[in-house]
């Protein structure tokens, strides 16, 4: 792997963990969205990380096997709506999606897990940005030495 490969790398990084943060922005901005365009409650949504494929160079056929495995960075491979976590019932027979017996029904947003998600988004970011500075500072020693 070439030094020019740990930058891709990280900033891959950087790019997913950034649109996981705006997606969960996107929740906790939603967190009192009973009603969407489709006249559904908001859901909580949740994203998925993938390897990034290796090159499609017509070079990988001839790889090893231990070199298609390696790293190539990280995308976003889909987001997910969650289903798992029971949406919110409150008593509010003034709204205007309460429901028969009274109850609204909020999304199943909970701000305390999407604030340890953020800061876990936000490490992941910091970690890979000072990965590809680490990256850099090696890359420029390596300048310096050949002068």
């Amino acid at each position: 792997m070439g030094i020019f490969n740990s930058f891709d790398i990280n900033a891959s990084g950087m790019t997913a963990q950034r649109y996981r943060m705006d997606v969960i922005s996107e929740n906790i901005a939603n967190i009192n969205t009973t009603r969407t365009a489709d006249g559904s409650t908001y859901r909580r949504k949740v994203v998925v990380f993938e390897q990034r494929p290796n090159s499609t160079s017509f070079r990988r056929y001839f790889e090893t096997s231990r070199a298609m495995h390696d790293g190539q960075g990280v995308r976003v491979a889909r987001v997910l709506e969650d289903h798992k976590t029971q949406m919110v019932m409150a008593f509010d027979p003034a709204h205007p999606d309460a429901d028969e017996n009274g109850y609204v029904t909020y999304p199943n947003v909970n701000v305390v897990t999407e604030m340890t998600n953020i800061i876990d988004a936000s490490r992941a970011y910091e970690a890979n940005a000072t990965a590809f500075n680490a990256s850099k500072s090696m890359a420029l020693k390596g300048l310096e030495m050949a002068q």
